[in-house]
């Protein structure tokens, strides 16, 4: 089964910056979407953005313009730039890819731990 594993998280006062990233491993033949969720206290888990294996991006309303999110193909890895950063930003931030692994060739879809980001003066 394909792991995620992020980093990044931490505790930033608001309107700082904080860059996310995930990697993936196992036995990948090939990563189709990228992306992050994240969940608050009390909330469901909401999409914060996506990015496909040729670029084209997704982004939630109240991330445009604060967040960008890349990948890198060689290392199978997401990042997530986040700026501006606002309490109602704080929550776990949970990665996501979904694609094709070996040895079987088969589709899989995988979450990560989650990493806490915390806005906070």
């Amino acid at each position: 089964q394909v792991q995620l594993v992020e980093s990044g998280g931490a505790l930033v006062q608001p309107g700082g910056s904080l860059r996310l990233s995930c990697a993936a491993s196992g036995i990948i033949v090939s990563i189709n979407t990228m992306g992050w969720y994240r969940q608050a206290p009390g909330k469901q888990r909401e999409l914060v953005a996506t990015i496909t294996r040729g670029g084209p991006t997704n982004y939630a309303d109240s991330m445009k313009g604060r967040f960008t999110i890349s990948r890198d193909n060689a290392k199978n890895t997401v990042y997530l730039q986040m700026n501006s950063l606002v309490p109602g930003d704080t929550a776990v931030y949970y990665c996501y890819a979904d694609g094709w692994e070996g040895p079987t060739i088969r589709f899989f879809n995988s979450w990560g731990q989650g990493t806490q980001v915390t806005v906070s003066s």
